[in-house]
């Protein structure tokens, strides 16, 4: 195992690695830009690395910098965490050519999955199921031209990318041109890769994925599914697991496609596979993410599986502690907590937090890097803190995050955790009986989104 590890990442997840680390008596180093030097990472850490000014370009995402950090501590791996570097294939090859270990999959695999259309093909050929669209790239011709096979809706996504940027939502053939347009712009702004592929956008659909971590022994485990459909702008915010969308029998088809596909292209490390369920309940699959995940706690607790702590073994070359399909108990819902402004479209509210109280108890929780009087800046990602709960089952899950959620006390800057608790309460949630469109569909049913319009 290592002795010292450099963590590449600021936030909620540095903090996360680095309590992993420390209690595998391993070195934890943090970088921080000069807006994180008063950061709980750089408190927490063993030691902490200034690496540049707050922009990201000129400090998270500098890799020369982060190496230098790694060579100067002696760290012997670094752990990207998610953002940033995490899928950054250019970044892993820098590590090995400096006997650095990173923890994650390998260059080749990331730059596989991260061009879409090539990880479709792959996909393809490990026998698992894909949303109607282009076999690749797609001009503004040929879009048009498979929109109008496949019938509208569509969408316009971007093929280096994810997270919702570079992506458009098509539904008739007189917006496709604007939405082409856009689309292409943001994707080039996100990923310095302006090229966009189509797809048959399945309406009314579920978001679920399967969480998978594999050795460098050929072995692979699957940890289940987590339900991701409640969201805001592409982006999740209220995860659970299990999905009610799911009988036993389709779960161990995806999780066994899931395998298939680990297999098929020697996957190693974390990642997730992203799945679109159609109102008919077939699954189709959406991309790889060869990273560990925001939303990685929800298997973490109803497996009893240490994600971090399987990756750092796996990336030391141990073997998996378990294999297969992994046992999972109960029911867990997390919540992310972001500085955004729902009256303003959940746009990001960076600010000072002027009071913050975790709620405590049985079952609960919350991964943050805020405490009161901590700063968000305006730089990066608005999270703040993850609500995570364990239930024996649903109803229970669902009644413990709310008092969960009663008790925190976030002030100074606008949160979405009203709006997450008006979605917990609603009787569409309850049911469920729901779709990414979640929000849009019950916007007027919502009381905090009432008020802020």
């Amino acid at each position: 195992m290592f002795k010292r590890v450099l963590i590449a990442n600021r936030g909620e997840v540095a903090v996360r690695v680095i309590r992993a680390l420390h209690e595998l008596d391993i070195e934890a180093i943090a970088v921080y830009s000069t807006a994180d030097a008063d950061s709980l990472h750089v408190k927490m850490a063993d030691r902490a690395i200034k690496i540049g000014p707050p922009a990201a370009s000129g400090s998270y995402l500098n890799m020369q910098s982060i190496i230098g950090a790694a060579q100067i501590s002696g760290a012997e791996a670094i752990h990207p965490g998610w953002g940033f570097l995490s899928e950054n294939a250019e970044f892993v090859r820098a590590c090995d050519d400096n006997d650095i270990v990173f923890i994650g999959p390998t260059a080749e695999a990331m730059e596989r999955m991260g061009d879409k259309a090539q990880a479709k093909a792959e996909m393809r050929a490990a026998g698992v199921p894909l949303v109607p669209g282009t076999a690749g790239a797609a001009t503004l011709a040929q879009a048009r031209d498979a929109a109008a096979e496949y019938g509208y809706p569509v969408l316009l996504k971007a093929r280096a990318g994810g997270g919702g940027r570079g992506m458009r939502l098509v539904h008739s053939p007189d917006e496709i041109e604007g939405a082409y347009a856009a689309a292409a712009n943001e994707a080039e702004a996100a990923f310095g890769d302006g090229t966009l592929y189509l797809e048959k956008a399945l309406v009314p659909a579920r978001h679920v994925e399967i969480q998978v971590i594999c050795d460098g022994h050929g072995n692979v485990l699957t940890l289940g599914e987590r339900e991701c459909s409640i969201q805001r702008r592409h982006q999740k915010l209220i995860e659970e697991s299990p999905s009610t969308a799911l009988t036993p029998e389709r779960r161990e088809e995806m999780e066994a496609a899931a395998e298939r596909a680990c297999r098929a292209i020697g996957y190693k490390n974390a990642g997730t596979f992203e799945f679109l369920l159609g109102p008919e309940g077939n699954f189709y699959f959406i991309e790889l993410n060869c990273r560990l995940q925001v939303e990685h706690p929800v298997s973490e607790l109803c497996t009893r599986i240490d994600l971090v702590r399987e990756q750092l073994r796996v990336a030391a070359g141990e073997r998996l502690s378990q294999i297969g399909r992994a046992p999972r108990e109960g029911h867990a819902i997390e919540v992310r907590i972001n500085a955004e402004d729902p009256s303003r479209g959940f746009m990001p509210a960076p600010g000072k937090i002027a009071r913050f109280q975790p709620p405590l108890g049985p079952g609960i929780r919350v991964d943050s890097h805020v405490q009161t009087g901590s700063v968000v800046p305006p730089y990066y990602d608005s999270l703040i803190a993850k609500l995570v709960v364990w239930d024996a089952d649903r109803p229970a899950a669902i009644a413990r995050t709310l008092r969960a959620l009663d008790e925190m006390v976030i002030e100074g800057v606008p949160t979405t955790a009203g709006v997450a608790a008006d979605v917990l309460r609603s009787d569409a949630f309850r049911s469920g009986s729901y779709s990414t469109s979640f929000l849009d569909e019950h916007e007027a049913e919502l009381p905090s989104l009432r008020a802020a319009t």
